[in-house]
């Protein structure tokens, strides 16, 4: 209902003697507006859906012509190199599926001491292999680290790549510039208080409508033919995530220009290159508990191949009895990598409760494929001791099982 008041006043005096009340029933017109959303919804979702089902088919092409080539090439080191476009392309769904989970979920980050340094070259030479576009960097020797993950910041800088890189058909320049700001200069940017690094990426592009200036920030708002809509609406909400701010500067037929700011810290970050060259191995029976035959069988094989001997679990309650079964014969359970969401059955996070209760000396590992879980975050305050973002590789599965066994809670 609206309601619409009308004072009657004298003409003579000015007094209000009465007053006209008149109202009126908005239900059809609310309806139709509910509509209307509703459509409107329902539109962003196709274009959203239409440059994902792009994007994945692309990649699914790449990985299912690669598989298929490598079981017909007559040399191995042919078949190595097509399965390694295979794994390369597999890299890209994982991005896509990580800009997927901010964008839906927030993405709560997994923050680990980085150098941002490494993060931007690397996003610059992934998201500009094969352009013509060329990148000019100026990165400050001693610029100082910052506490993110690491995988959702490189995808704010590739997403920023590659929209300068599209801005500029024939080519041309981007430059990133990094540069430290003290407390001080933080504050006069009403930043929130403490040390931060400033990220400046500029391109010769097309520049920005002044009208689209506000909305480029906004889920589904696109102003490409094949555009999702959802890139720098991940770029913000990822930026937001990590307790910064992102700004931009466009004008038509001179570019633009993206600048970020991050919270500094002043911690030394560990060498992951090196740590990732090495392959440690280990023994032990690992119970791995996840409801996809599939991957139980993937990572039971990783598990031989790093020394280790698997015990499965389809779910919770079966996990309990794996357990419990173990330390009763002599042949107990090193460590347990729990899947978090078991459709039907008992997830990770209940099953962590129970072998608590049952062993407060347990070592679990808390793994998923919604990267953007809270308890992912904060997998430590829930009783984990080690995470695992799914999918991952047998490096990152040797890294983290050595971490969580070797961890003497």
């Amino acid at each position: 209902m609206e309601l619409y008041t009308f004072p009657m006043a004298d003409p003579d005096s000015g007094k209000i003697f009465g007053v006209i009340e008149y109202f009126r029933d908005i239900t059809e017109r609310k309806k139709a507006q509910q509509e209307r959303l509703r459509l409107d919804k329902l539109e962003s979702l196709g274009v959203l859906a239409g440059g994902i089902a792009h994007d994945f088919n692309n990649i699914l092409m790449v990985i299912l012509g690669s598989i298929s080539l490598a079981t017909l090439v007559p040399s191995v080191s042919e078949a190595h190199e097509r399965l390694a476009a295979a794994e390369a392309a597999c890299g890209q769904g994982q991005s896509l599926a990580r800009q997927l989970l901010t964008f839906a979920k927030g993405g709560a980050p997994i923050k680990k001491t980085q150098d941002l340094k490494g993060i931007i070259q690397e996003a610059a030479r992934l998201a500009l292999s094969g352009s013509q576009s060329r990148v000019e960097f100026s990165l400050p020797e001693h610029l100082w680290e910052v506490e993110v993950d690491r995988g959702q910041i490189h995808q704010v800088f590739s997403n920023l790549l590659i929209n300068a890189d599209q801005a500029m058909p024939t080519g041309g320049l981007i430059q990133i510039q990094a540069e430290n700001l003290a407390e001080s200069e933080a504050i006069r940017l009403s930043l929130p208080p403490g040390k931060h690094v400033a990220v400046t990426l500029a391109d010769q592009g097309l520049g920005i409508a002044p009208e689209h200036l506000e909305r480029i920030f906004d889920p589904y708002f696109t102003t490409k033919q094949k555009g999702s809509g959802i890139g720098l609406a991940t770029v913000h909400s990822i930026v937001t995530q990590h307790g910064g701010r992102i700004t931009v500067d466009s004008h038509l037929g001179q570019g633009s220009s993206f600048r970020l700011y991050l919270p500094a810290i002043e911690a030394t970050v560990e060498d992951e290159k090196l740590s990732e060259a090495i392959l440690p191995k280990g023994r032990g029976r690992i119970l791995l508990m996840d409801d996809e035959p599939l991957v139980r069988e993937v990572v039971g094989k990783m598990l031989h191949a790093l020394g280790y001997e698997p015990v499965f679990a389809r779910e919770g309650r079966e996990a309990l009895e794996l357990y419990a079964r173990g330390q009763a014969s002599g042949e107990p359970i090193a460590a347990v990598i729990l899947d978090l969401t078991i459709p039907g059955g008992m997830g990770g996070m209940e099953a962590i409760q129970h072998l608590l209760a049952q062993d407060p000396q347990v070592k679990a590992i808390v793994s998923s494929g919604y990267g953007g879980s809270s308890i992912m975050a904060d997998f430590k305050s829930h009783g984990f001791l080690g995470v695992i973002a799914k999918p991952y590789r047998l490096q990152k599965l040797s890294k983290v099982l050595q971490e969580v066994l070797n961890d003497n809670h």
